[in-house]
């Protein structure tokens, strides 16, 4: 029994390390992305910058604190509907028209001393070229943008004034719910970065020592077989 205790140990911190790692997963204020082509909101799986909308789609941008997953974001608070933004606006040769919802969130969710510009998500059309991506269909109605070195869509309309995609300590009132059942998305270049340089998953330290309690229980395990053979 005495052999075995070095491997029950193992594997013990190891089931400690397994259970912590959601309680590691963080919230995050920040802008997210969102896709309405289909009338339904879809978490965008492309950055504003990448993503290239076709004429008569919908896009959605929505501030929020929330998780970084489609099945856990907040969703922009005004239907996917480019006939009610965009019918009215003819269209132009040589433009598309791309339907943009901004949605500056909750209150709960503004940054300390800030508040939303507006309780209502804003809706716009715009008309733009025909390889425009999303991000520039949102410069060309919500002006100004604010964006930091890793290219994450820090401000629209010049709200936020400060911060960008931060994550924020768990616990309740930190994250909003979900306005119609469901980061980014982060509203970035998706494939290269999430709202804090950091994807949802276990953090690298938490693999880290996964790793290493792995070895540990091999190792344990190799001597305790070792051993009987002798």
């Amino acid at each position: 029994m005495r052999r075995l205790t070095p491997l029950v140990l193992a594997f013990g911190i190891l089931l400690t390390l397994v259970a912590a790692g959601p309680a590691l997963a963080s919230n995050y204020r920040y802008w997210s992305f969102w896709d309405g082509s289909a009338g339904q909101w879809a978490y965008a799986s492309l950055g504003p910058s990448m993503a290239r909308p076709a004429d008569g789609s919908a896009w959605g941008f929505r501030f929020a604190v929330s998780k970084d997953a489609g099945d856990e974001a907040a969703r922009p608070r005004a239907a996917a509907d480019f006939g009610a933004v965009c019918g009215a606006t003819p269209a132009a040769e040589g433009k598309k028209r791309v339907a943009v919802v901004v949605d500056f969130g909750l209150p709960a969710d503004a940054p300390s001393g800030e508040e939303p510009p507006q309780d209502a998500p804003r809706t716009a059309c715009a008309q733009i070229a025909p390889d425009a991506t999303a991000a520039e269909a949102l410069a060309s109605v919500a002006k100004p943008l604010r964006y930091n070195s890793a290219a994450l869509l820090c401000a629209v309309s010049g709200y936020p004034k400060q911060g960008c995609g931060e994550p924020l300590a768990e616990g309740p009132g930190t994250a909003s719910s979900p306005a119609t059942a469901t980061a980014s998305g982060p509203a970035d270049g998706r494939d290269s970065a999430s709202p804090a340089g950091s994807g949802s998953g276990p953090s690298a330290g938490l693999l880290a020592g996964i790793a290493a309690v792995a070895a540990l229980a091999a190792a344990a395990l190799w001597q305790s077989r070792r051993r009987r053979t002798r």
